[in-house]
């Protein structure tokens, strides 16, 4: 069994252990204070003898320390734990207790679960919303509650008589328990900090819906001064851009943006425009077949888009015309008709597609579909070109 060192002393990162087993690049010591992957926290890394490890898995009684490679290692070895990892590790954690024990204690909202990610940490928690009013409130009374700089105590308590913990623990026999003062008391077996004031500050980054309840992402310490950092150099780009103070800068975007959408349907309008009048110029260059009809087949290798949808409306609306465009990729096929052609666009597409195992349909003058593969688009071809030939 490996007696596990972090559970009373998480700033022990320098330690002497007795390998008890080795075997390739996994190793066993009689004592650890390397942290195995677990209750959401990712592992240690660090160094055993010099040898690099790359992971820490919990094997129940014991504990497996992998190395980068092979290595021969035995009797009593020098272990060091990663520092920067472990209290990057150690802020986040206890940050997430304070952050759920505030969540609790003011709004009755319970944690559900807890994931601590490399760049950024989630707790999902049981309400179907969070509104930017709650949001702001939640961060600012976490904070406060940070700054008061509570002690955070680790003690055992058998899971009979463990009272007051703020979720129920399914762990039978002794129980770790991680308490902050006058605030919170939860069965967890992770690395914290001595007192609140070490989380440092708390950013809580957004908010997504999950299953029917939130997610939470958040950020705590120095990570969260990092990515306020790149928020504000993110936003003073921005303001350098406008030639404008910070503070108006999300009046500005808004004002930018909806600036921007009616450019956009403006331009979209006229492109149309533009495309429905080459149909026409396009109807008057086309001769007349024997049929009587002006018939254009387009092959093209993207999608149908909107202006060519315009280009054929345009070419079939001058009367005695047909517009075919067949699309590669993804499969599908666009047919106009005029008026006075002889068989509606809807009903005709519609039943080749259905023969040629596409779906679609459309009006008298315009039906459009997809086709599964390049071959049924190909047959599709050749039973609308005879169709034209008739």
């Amino acid at each position: 069994m490996t007696r596990r060192l972090y559970y009373d002393d998480s700033y022990l990162r320098n330690f002497r252990a007795k390998i008890v087993e080795a075997d390739a690049n996994k190793i066993y010591l009689e004592e650890t204070a390397f942290y195995p992957a677990s209750g959401g926290q990712p592992h240690d890394t660090g160094s055993i003898a010099g040898a690099l490890v790359i992971d820490v898995v919990d094997e129940g009684d014991r504990i497996a320390h992998l190395l980068a490679q092979p290595s021969v290692l035995n009797g009593e070895v020098e272990c060091i734990v990663d520092w920067e990892r472990r209290f990057y590790h150690m802020q986040q954690h206890t940050g997430q207790h304070l952050l759920s024990a505030v969540l609790m204690e003011r709004f009755r909202i319970p944690t559900l679960s807890f994931h601590l990610g490399r760049e950024v940490s989630t707790i999902d928690v049981e309400t179907a919303s969070l509104d930017a009013g709650q949001v702001e409130r939640l961060e600012q009374l976490v904070n406060e509650r940070g700054f008061e700089n509570r002690p955070v105590e680790v003690g055992y308590q058998e899971s009979g008589t463990a009272s007051l913990l703020r979720k129920p623990s399914e762990r039978q026999g002794l129980l770790r328990v991680i308490s902050i003062q006058d605030l919170d008391r939860s069965a967890c077996g992770g690395t914290h900090v001595r007192s609140t004031g070490e989380i440092g500050p708390i950013l809580i980054r957004k908010l997504e819906k999950i299953r029917g309840n939130v997610r939470i992402e958040f950020v705590c310490g120095l990570r969260a001064v990092g990515r306020a950092r790149k928020d504000f150099d993110a936003l003073s780009q921005i303001a350098r851009c406008f030639s404008a103070p910070l503070d108006d800068v999300p009046g500005l975007v808004t004002t930018q943006t909806a600036r921007m959408a009616e450019v956009e349907k403006r331009l979209k309008k006229l492109l149309l425009e533009q495309a429905a009048a080459a149909g026409k110029s396009l109807h008057g260059a086309t001769p007349v077949n024997s049929k009587g009809l002006r018939v254009h087949i387009r092959h093209v290798t993207g999608g149908i888009e909107d202006e060519a949808r315009a280009e054929a409306q345009g070419f079939a609306g001058q009367g005695e015309a047909v517009f075919l465009i067949l699309a590669a990729s993804p499969a599908s096929v666009l047919l106009a008709v005029s008026s006075g052609a002889p068989f509606p666009a809807g009903p005709t597409l519609k039943a080749l597609l259905e023969k040629h195992g596409g779906r679609g349909g459309g009006n008298p003058q315009m039906a459009q579909g997809s086709l599964p593969s390049a071959e049924s688009l190909a047959a599709l071809s050749k039973d609308l070109e005879s169709l034209l030939a008739a």
